[in-house]
C-alpha cells in the first residue's frame, strides 16, 4: 500500500494473480457458472478470448481489499468508529481478465463531505500489460 500526507490524495494499490481456483471457487459460491468462464472448450470455438475469462464482479470484489485498505488508514486517521460501503457507481469491465492475469487496483481517494459522513474514492484495475480492465466510483459511509 501506499499513501502520501494529504488526506485527500489517498492511494491505495493492490496486486493479485487471478488464478484457475478464484474463478472456480466464485463461481460455486455464487452459482454463475457460465461458460466464458468455466469451459475452456466452449471459449476457444465460441469466443474472441479463446480461453475462459475471470467474472466481473470477482475482480470488483479485488477493489474491496482496497477500500478495506483505505478505511482502517482514515478510520486512524479521522478517529471514526466504523465505515460502511453505500455503494458503486459508474463500474465497467473494460477489458476480459484472463487466469494466470496479474491485476493491480489503484483506488484513490476523491472526496470527503463531513456533512453526509461520506468518502468518495475512484478506482482503476489494470492487468500486467497495463492494459485498463475495471473503472469505477465506491461511495463510503462513516460513523463517527
Amino acid at each position: 500500500p501506499q499513501a502520501t500526507s494529504d488526506p485527500l490524495d489517498q492511494t491505495i494499490t493492490f496486486s493479485k494473480t487471478v488464478g484457475e481456483s478464484d474463478v472456480y471457487l466464485f463461481s460455486g459460491i455464487t452459482g454463475d457458472l457460465a461458460p466464458v468462464h468455466v469451459d475452456q472448450e466452449f471459449m476457444k470455438a465460441n469466443s474472441p478470448y479463446g480461453e475462459r475469462i475471470a467474472h466481473g464482479v470477482l475482480v470488483l470484489g479485488f477493489t474491496s481489499t482496497a477500500s478495506t485498505m483505505l478505511s482502517e488508514r482514515l478510520r486512524a486517521r479521522f478517529g471514526w468508529r466504523s465505515m460502511v460501503s453505500l455503494g458503486y457507481d459508474g463500474i465497467r469491465f473494460v477489458a476480459p481478465v484472463r487466469i494466470g492475469d496479474t491485476i493491480t487496483v489503484r483506488y484513490r481517494l476523491k472526496d470527503r463531505s463531513e456533512e453526509k459522513q461520506r468518502t468518495t474514492s475512484e478506482f482503476e484495475v489494470v492487468n500486467q500489460r497495463g492494459e485498463t480492465v475495471l473503472v469505477g466510483r465506491h461511495i463510503m459511509k462513516w460513523f463517527a
